[in-house]
């Protein structure tokens, strides 16, 4: 005797003399059995102001304003984007580390390859991860939407020019440890700048190449370890970078010195 398709329905459903479809039926419009029902979430419209949704912009947090609220710093983007930061290796590397949590790949180019040893083996080299190279040994990156590139230039005070440069979704940070000849050039071809802690002397120079205002460049010789004044043509804002308990182990705490 051939048995007949399983159509028996659960026992609640029986009980309540609900039909209840075939089980094939019941499968046809999905992956699997459905689910329990719960009644439905509603808000009354006197309630909506009460709702807030913690939704910010994308990229990588590099620390808090003075508002204490998330600095963010876009650096995947389908357009190329220059960055240049004046100030010291313990941001860089922070920034690195912060990046490929993201996702995004990271090339460092460097001429002393020993301090970024151990951040290389935190996040893991090869293709998926972390590589350094030799200064103007940088190979192409192949950057794409689903595969963005981070190229970190820490080649000292006179940076040459890269062989690889910023393209769709590979964006390059050049590092300045102090102001140089090249310098000008470099900020005026950059689309974000970032400052920390310089001589008075090197402050006026850069209040007059970015256009600062005076308040705000003669305040750069103060800053604390740990604080960049980040600036784009429009816009600019103090951001303090702490760094977390894997970080501050991994790298110490902040400072503008190496």
């Amino acid at each position: 005797m051939a048995s007949a398709p399983f159509t028996a329905p659960p026992p609640a459903a029986a009980a309540s003399g609900q039909p209840v479809a075939p089980l094939w039926e019941r499968l046809r419009t999905g992956f699997g059995l459905l689910g329990p029902r719960h009644p439905r979430h509603t808000l009354s419209v006197a309630d909506l102001d009460t709702l807030g949704l913690p939704v910010g912009d994308d990229g990588v947090v590099v620390g808090v304003n003075a508002e204490g609220q998330p600095a963010v710093l876009g650096v995947n983007r389908p357009t190329p984007f220059d960055i240049l930061l004046i100030g010291g290796l313990w941001t860089t590397q922070v920034l690195a580390l912060r990046a490929a949590a993201t996702g995004a790949r990271v090339a460092v180019e460097t001429g002393r390859p020993a301090h970024w040893a151990q951040v290389v083996q935190a996040v893991g080299g090869g293709q998926s991860g972390m590589t350094v190279h030799e200064v103007g040994r940088v190979p192409p990156q192949g950057a794409s939407a689903t595969a963005p590139v981070l190229v970190i230039r820490d080649c000292g005070m006179r940076p040459p020019r890269g062989r690889v440069v910023s393209a769709p979704w590979q964006s390059v940070l050049t590092l300045l440890p102090y102001l140089s000849p090249l310098a000008p050039r470099l900020m005026r071809q950059a689309r974000l700048v970032g400052v920390q802690r310089v001589s008075p002397d090197e402050s006026l120079e850069i209040g007059r190449v970015t256009g600062l205002p005076r308040h705000e460049y003669e305040a750069l010789p103060t800053l604390a370890d740990g604080v960049t004044l980040w600036c784009t043509e429009r816009d600019r804002q103090y951001v303090m970078t702490q760094p977390t308990d894997v970080e501050a182990g991994l790298l110490g705490t902040p400072r503008r010195m190496d």
